[in-house]
């Protein structure tokens, strides 16, 4: 009998111990069924804050294994509302709410700890992209979330193709951004923003008829919207159909008489037909519309320019400047233009005081050596490039710019050393082809000397420039000078006399007479600052010419990767 009574005392003690567990483990669940409800009837940030509370609190007390996953599960989705609430108070805010850093900083956090609690929450991930793509974000962090957002987001078309178009916009490789986009399309193939985007880069590329295809499927979906209609009439220019570029224009007019943007779009097609006159006549009639519009005066100035009329440039750079005066571009426009006159302390001075807002400017700093290099202040312009190359040895712009004024110190090994560089990572930059061509085949130095590849890259300048750059002929005729074919080289310098302008002429001629001499054309430069270093040029050779690459090129040109010297 007391055996008995002892084990039933046992098995009752046993199964109060189980009861109480039980509890203990589910003490949350009244939590958890308020936090449930709270989350049905949600309307506001407040009571999804309120739906984050009753689940933490759940947690906290404590659940059973079942019960806490659904918790978790909850949780997660309620920060990812709250996050993506308030991202959107940033996103669908026009113009943007000033207290947006604020509003990135509480969405970041509720959308970090949701996806550390459900790390498949595409959407999430995607927000996170956004906001760390806003100023002063994580760039790093955001490739990642773009990363997980493709990933996770297979059964929601619409935010795939969003996040496909929005990671392809941070790649750097053209093949990379053009995969993104073709999977977005396949995602989305009725989403005009999605096609839009292809066809922008499309358009960059030659496959100019997909790029026109991709605009016009866009306009099926939204007829008559004017950015795909001025991208469609851009691309058509491209394709040299300069009338068919213009009607579709003056359909964008119609949609929207008021607005500069056609005109300027008609003003960039009038001018690559070219006729600059026309264009300058789109722009005054925009500048009339808009006197403010920075779009328009710095377009005028360019036109202005190529019109050689750089007084009036100068006049819409002033305007440009005294509506926004720190505009960046209008700046380094202006140094440029002044530097083309020669007023080269002015030119610097323009860049120097935009450096010293904006230090770490490459733009500018490429700019400033550029100015250097044509005022023949060739040490402070290998200064500034080789401390661009120090930051980025891939630098093309800098290592080519590096070359150019090397080769103005008559350092020629050194500026074929940086040729070599420059051409691995910009093969098809018709004035660095030309200017590595040029001294190959006119140094003074027999063992750096190679016709037969000045040769092939001068051709390849040529063909690149639609053998239309005066300059450049002449290098070709140097080549076939250098190979001893001065029958060709004769022909070849002559078709760069007729297509060269007027400051041109005289030092073309010069290379002409040596060509008809027998004698290959030789060249190495003086600077003003060591005439009394330069090495002894050999004999009966023809004196330098301003034509060497460094007085070939405009040294006022736009630092671009395809920009002939």
């Amino acid at each position: 009998m007391r055996c008995w009574i002892r084990c039933g005392c046992l098995l009752l003690a046993i199964s109060v111990g189980f009861g109480g567990l039980a509890r203990a483990a589910n003490e949350g669940q009244d939590d958890l069924d308020k936090a449930t409800q709270a989350k049905i009837n949600a309307k506001t940030l407040s009571d999804l804050s309120e739906v984050i509370r009753l689940c933490e609190s759940a947690l906290a007390k404590g659940l059973d294994e079942e019960n806490a996953r659904f918790a978790k599960e909850l949780l997660a989705s309620t920060l990812s509302q709250r996050g993506i609430d308030y991202s959107k108070m940033i996103f669908d805010s026009l113009p943007p709410d000033p207290r947006w850093p604020q509003f990135r900083r509480v969405a970041l956090e509720d959308l970090e700890k949701a996806v550390k609690l459900d790390p498949t929450q595409a959407e999430a991930h995607f927000r996170i992209a956004q906001l760390n793509l806003l100023p002063d974000g994580d760039a790093k962090r955001a490739a990642e979330a773009l990363d997980q957002a493709v990933k996770h987001s297979q059964s929601d078309p619409p935010l795939r193709a969003q996040a496909l178009m929005l990671r392809a916009g941070q790649q750097t490789d053209p093949d990379k951004k053009l995969a993104d986009l073709n999977e977005a399309v396949r995602a989305a193939p009725e989403d005009a923003a999605v096609l839009r985007a292809r066809g922008a880069v499309l358009a960059q590329t030659p496959r100019l008829a997909e790029a026109l295809a991709d605009f016009d499927l866009a306009l099926k979906y939204e007829p008559q919207h004017p950015p795909t209609l001025e991208a469609k009439a851009l691309v058509l220019a491209k394709m040299k159909k300069y009338d068919e570029a213009l009607a579709v224009l003056d359909e964008v007019r119609k949609l929207d008489p008021n607005s500069v943007n056609p005109l300027v779009q008609r003003a960039r097609v009038q001018a690559m037909k070219p006729d600059l006159q026309a264009a300058l006549k789109e722009l005054d009639t925009a500048h009339r519309l808009d006197p403010a519009h920075l779009a328009v005066l710095l377009l005028r100035a360019t036109i202005h320019q190529e019109l050689k009329q750089p007084e009036k440039a100068l006049v819409d750079l002033e305007k440009a400047l005294a509506l926004r005066p720190n505009f960046e571009p209008a700046m380094r426009f202006r140094a440029r233009l002044l530097a083309g006159e020669k007023k080269f302390e002015e030119a610097i001075a323009q860049v120097e005081e935009l450096l010293k807002t904006e230090p770490d400017n490459t733009e500018a700093q490429l700019e400033l050596a550029l100015i250097f290099t044509a005022n023949e202040q060739y040490d402070r312009a290998i200064q500034i490039y080789s401390e661009l190359i120090a930051k980025d040895p891939a630098n093309a712009l800098a290592l080519r710019g590096r070359g150019d004024a090397l080769l103005g110190l008559g350092k020629h090994a050194e500026a074929i050393a940086d040729y070599e560089k420059a051409l691995k990572l910009q093969p098809k930059d018709p004035g660095l082809l030309n200017n590595f061509a040029w001294v190959l085949c006119t140094s003074p130095f027999d063992e750096l000397r190679d016709g037969k590849r000045a040769l092939e890259l001068a051709t390849e300048a040529c063909r690149l420039t639609d053998y239309k750059q005066a300059h450049i002929l002449s290098t070709l005729g140097a080549a076939y000078a250098e190979l001893g074919d001065f029958k060709t080289a004769i022909e070849w310098s002559q078709k760069a006399i007729a297509a060269g302008s007027p400051d041109q002429k005289e030092a073309l001629e010069k290379e002409l007479e040596s060509y008809k001499a027998g004698k290959p054309f030789r060249e190495l430069k003086t600077p003003r600052s060591e005439e009394k270093t330069e090495a002894k040029k050999p004999e009966n050779k023809p004196s330098p010419s301003p034509t060497s690459p460094s007085s070939k090129q405009d040294p006022t040109a736009e630092p671009q990767p395809s920009a002939a010297k």
